[in-house]
Protein backbone atom coordinates (compact mmCIF):
# COMPACT_ATOMS: atom_id res chain seq x y z
CA UNK A 1 0.00 0.00 0.00
CA UNK A 2 1.48 3.75 -1.08
CA UNK A 3 0.19 6.90 -1.22
CA UNK A 4 0.88 9.91 -2.41
CA UNK A 5 1.95 13.31 -2.06
CA UNK A 6 1.28 16.52 -4.15
CA UNK A 7 3.26 19.42 -4.60
CA UNK A 8 1.96 23.25 -5.60
CA UNK A 9 3.64 24.23 -8.73
CA UNK A 10 2.02 27.19 -9.87
CA UNK A 11 -0.49 29.43 -8.47
CA UNK A 12 -2.70 32.09 -10.24
CA UNK A 13 -5.74 34.20 -9.87
CA UNK A 14 -6.61 33.82 -13.44
CA UNK A 15 -8.44 30.29 -13.97
CA UNK A 16 -8.12 29.75 -17.40
CA UNK A 17 -4.71 30.63 -17.15
CA UNK A 18 -4.33 28.23 -14.12
CA UNK A 19 -6.15 25.17 -16.51
CA UNK A 20 -3.48 26.10 -19.36
CA UNK A 21 -0.77 25.21 -16.73
CA UNK A 22 -2.16 22.01 -15.35
CA UNK A 23 -2.71 20.67 -18.76
CA UNK A 24 0.90 21.19 -19.73
CA UNK A 25 1.92 19.36 -16.83
CA UNK A 26 -0.40 16.92 -17.27
CA UNK A 27 0.42 16.39 -21.06
CA UNK A 28 3.96 15.73 -20.12
CA UNK A 29 2.78 12.19 -18.92
CA UNK A 30 -0.44 11.93 -20.74
CA UNK A 31 -0.72 8.52 -22.27
CA UNK A 32 -4.07 7.40 -24.34
CA UNK A 33 -5.75 5.88 -21.67
CA UNK A 34 -5.67 8.87 -19.14
CA UNK A 35 -8.69 10.55 -17.64
CA UNK A 36 -10.08 13.69 -15.71
CA UNK A 37 -12.15 13.41 -12.39
CA UNK A 38 -13.61 16.40 -11.68
CA UNK A 39 -15.00 18.04 -8.35
CA UNK A 40 -16.96 20.59 -5.93
CA UNK A 41 -18.69 21.67 -3.33
CA UNK A 42 -21.30 24.04 -3.42
CA UNK A 43 -22.57 25.40 -0.46
CA UNK A 44 -25.66 26.96 -1.42
CA UNK A 45 -29.39 26.10 -3.37
CA UNK A 46 -28.58 28.42 -5.80
CA UNK A 47 -25.04 27.31 -6.42
CA UNK A 48 -26.99 24.01 -6.68
CA UNK A 49 -29.13 24.72 -9.00
CA UNK A 50 -26.75 27.36 -11.39
CA UNK A 51 -24.23 24.47 -11.79
CA UNK A 52 -26.21 21.50 -12.79
CA UNK A 53 -27.87 24.14 -15.26
CA UNK A 54 -24.21 24.24 -16.77
CA UNK A 55 -22.81 20.45 -15.93
CA UNK A 56 -26.56 18.20 -16.58
CA UNK A 57 -24.07 15.44 -16.74
CA UNK A 58 -22.66 15.90 -13.11
CA UNK A 59 -24.05 13.68 -10.09
CA UNK A 60 -24.93 16.01 -6.77
CA UNK A 61 -24.87 14.29 -3.83
CA UNK A 62 -26.20 15.48 -0.59
CA UNK A 63 -24.42 15.04 3.62
CA UNK A 64 -25.93 12.61 5.78
CA UNK A 65 -25.61 12.76 9.52
CA UNK A 66 -23.73 9.43 11.00
CA UNK A 67 -26.20 6.69 11.01
CA UNK A 68 -28.95 8.44 9.77
CA UNK A 69 -30.66 6.06 7.27
CA UNK A 70 -29.44 2.89 9.41
CA UNK A 71 -31.77 0.16 8.59
CA UNK A 72 -33.87 2.19 5.83
CA UNK A 73 -34.06 0.26 2.38
CA UNK A 74 -32.17 2.18 -0.33
CA UNK A 75 -35.16 2.43 -2.17
CA UNK A 76 -36.66 4.79 0.46
CA UNK A 77 -33.91 7.23 1.17
CA UNK A 78 -33.65 10.51 -1.04
CA UNK A 79 -32.32 10.84 -3.86
CA UNK A 80 -30.26 13.38 -3.10
CA UNK A 81 -28.66 11.85 -0.17
CA UNK A 82 -27.79 8.95 -2.64
CA UNK A 83 -26.63 10.78 -5.07
CA UNK A 84 -28.57 12.31 -8.62
CA UNK A 85 -27.72 13.98 -12.04
CA UNK A 86 -29.02 17.46 -12.66
CA UNK A 87 -32.38 16.64 -13.31
CA UNK A 88 -33.38 14.56 -10.63
CA UNK A 89 -32.27 17.09 -8.29
CA UNK A 90 -35.50 18.27 -5.82
CA UNK A 91 -36.97 21.60 -6.89
CA UNK A 92 -38.25 22.22 -2.90
CA UNK A 93 -35.78 24.21 -1.33
CA UNK A 94 -36.52 22.16 2.61
CA UNK A 95 -35.36 18.97 0.60
CA UNK A 96 -32.06 20.62 0.95
CA UNK A 97 -31.89 21.22 4.76
CA UNK A 98 -29.08 19.68 6.55
CA UNK A 99 -27.51 18.88 2.54
CA UNK A 100 -25.43 21.42 2.21
CA UNK A 101 -22.72 21.60 1.01
CA UNK A 102 -23.25 19.47 -1.73
CA UNK A 103 -20.89 17.75 -3.22
CA UNK A 104 -20.59 17.74 -7.12
CA UNK A 105 -18.70 14.45 -9.00
CA UNK A 106 -17.72 13.55 -12.38
CA UNK A 107 -15.57 10.61 -12.51
CA UNK A 108 -12.76 9.02 -15.22
CA UNK A 109 -13.65 11.24 -18.51
CA UNK A 110 -11.58 11.51 -21.40
CA UNK A 111 -8.83 13.86 -20.98
CA UNK A 112 -10.34 17.34 -22.79
CA UNK A 113 -14.04 16.49 -21.99
CA UNK A 114 -15.16 18.50 -19.43
CA UNK A 115 -12.26 20.82 -17.96
CA UNK A 116 -13.26 24.18 -19.91
CA UNK A 117 -16.95 23.57 -18.71
CA UNK A 118 -16.11 22.89 -15.23
CA UNK A 119 -14.10 25.42 -14.84
CA UNK A 120 -15.92 28.27 -16.34
CA UNK A 121 -19.00 26.76 -14.36
CA UNK A 122 -17.08 26.54 -11.00
CA UNK A 123 -17.89 30.34 -9.65
CA UNK A 124 -16.68 31.30 -6.50
CA UNK A 125 -16.92 27.41 -5.23
CA UNK A 126 -14.33 25.02 -3.99
CA UNK A 127 -13.40 22.34 -6.89
CA UNK A 128 -10.86 20.20 -8.41
CA UNK A 129 -9.79 18.74 -11.49
CA UNK A 130 -7.63 15.86 -11.44
CA UNK A 131 -5.85 14.02 -14.19
CA UNK A 132 -4.76 10.24 -13.97
CA UNK A 133 -3.34 7.42 -15.32
CA UNK A 134 -0.38 9.49 -16.17
CA UNK A 135 2.94 8.17 -16.70
CA UNK A 136 5.79 9.85 -15.30
CA UNK A 137 9.18 9.43 -16.72
CA UNK A 138 12.69 8.28 -14.91
CA UNK A 139 15.04 11.24 -13.89
CA UNK A 140 18.18 8.68 -13.78
CA UNK A 141 20.47 11.72 -12.87
CA UNK A 142 18.82 12.25 -10.06
CA UNK A 143 18.54 8.35 -9.39
CA UNK A 144 14.89 8.42 -9.53
CA UNK A 145 12.90 5.66 -11.86
CA UNK A 146 9.70 6.92 -13.15
CA UNK A 147 5.99 5.93 -11.95
CA UNK A 148 2.55 5.83 -13.06
CA UNK A 149 0.52 4.67 -10.02
CA UNK A 150 0.61 8.00 -8.14
CA UNK A 151 1.41 10.31 -11.81
CA UNK A 152 -1.64 12.73 -11.55
CA UNK A 153 -2.08 16.55 -11.98
CA UNK A 154 -5.05 18.40 -9.91
CA UNK A 155 -5.72 21.88 -10.51
CA UNK A 156 -7.23 23.28 -7.19
CA UNK A 157 -9.82 26.31 -7.89
CA UNK A 158 -10.83 28.30 -5.14
CA UNK A 159 -8.83 26.55 -2.62
CA UNK A 160 -5.04 25.40 -1.72
CA UNK A 161 -5.46 22.13 -0.14
CA UNK A 162 -6.92 18.86 -1.53
CA UNK A 163 -9.91 18.32 0.93
CA UNK A 164 -11.68 21.53 -0.15
CA UNK A 165 -12.04 22.97 3.15
CA UNK A 166 -9.90 26.46 2.82
CA UNK A 167 -11.34 29.12 0.63
CA UNK A 168 -8.56 30.90 -1.64
CA UNK A 169 -8.77 33.67 -4.14
CA UNK A 170 -6.56 31.80 -6.29
CA UNK A 171 -6.25 28.75 -7.88
CA UNK A 172 -3.10 26.03 -7.30
CA UNK A 173 -1.90 22.99 -9.68
CA UNK A 174 -0.23 19.90 -8.35
CA UNK A 175 2.21 17.59 -9.13
CA UNK A 176 1.50 14.01 -7.51
CA UNK A 177 3.99 11.59 -6.98
CA UNK A 178 4.95 8.71 -4.36
CA UNK A 179 5.34 9.43 -0.62
CA UNK A 180 8.68 7.68 0.49
CA UNK A 181 8.28 9.23 3.69
CA UNK A 182 11.78 8.61 5.77
CA UNK A 183 13.01 10.07 9.30
CA UNK A 184 10.23 12.57 8.59
CA UNK A 185 11.38 13.57 5.04
CA UNK A 186 9.93 13.05 1.51
CA UNK A 187 12.68 11.44 -0.18
CA UNK A 188 11.38 11.51 -3.83
CA UNK A 189 10.53 15.77 -3.41
CA UNK A 190 13.53 16.41 -5.81
CA UNK A 191 11.92 14.17 -8.36
CA UNK A 192 8.66 16.04 -7.99
CA UNK A 193 10.94 19.56 -8.22
CA UNK A 194 12.27 17.77 -11.59
CA UNK A 195 9.14 17.08 -12.85
CA UNK A 196 7.89 20.32 -12.97
CA UNK A 197 11.10 21.81 -14.23
CA UNK A 198 10.58 20.04 -17.54
CA UNK A 199 7.73 22.34 -17.85
CA UNK A 200 8.83 25.32 -16.43
CA UNK A 201 7.77 25.38 -13.12
CA UNK A 202 8.86 25.38 -9.61
CA UNK A 203 7.79 23.88 -6.27
CA UNK A 204 6.26 26.89 -4.21
CA UNK A 205 6.36 24.80 -0.82
CA UNK A 206 5.41 21.78 0.94
CA UNK A 207 3.25 18.51 -0.28
CA UNK A 208 0.29 17.71 0.67
CA UNK A 209 -0.06 13.61 1.56
CA UNK A 210 -3.38 11.92 -0.11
Amino acid sequence: MSNDVAYPVFRSPDPVLALSTARRLMEFGRRADSTVTVGAELRSVAEVRRVAGELPRAWFRGQEEYGEFDGVPWEDQPPLVLGVQGAGLPDDPSAYEGRLPVELELYDLPVGSVEDAFTAAIGPNAGEINWSGLDWPDAPRLGFHGESKHAEVTLLLNTRTRDLDEPADDHTVLVHVRSARVDGRERREPYAHWLAEQVGLTVLGPGQRG
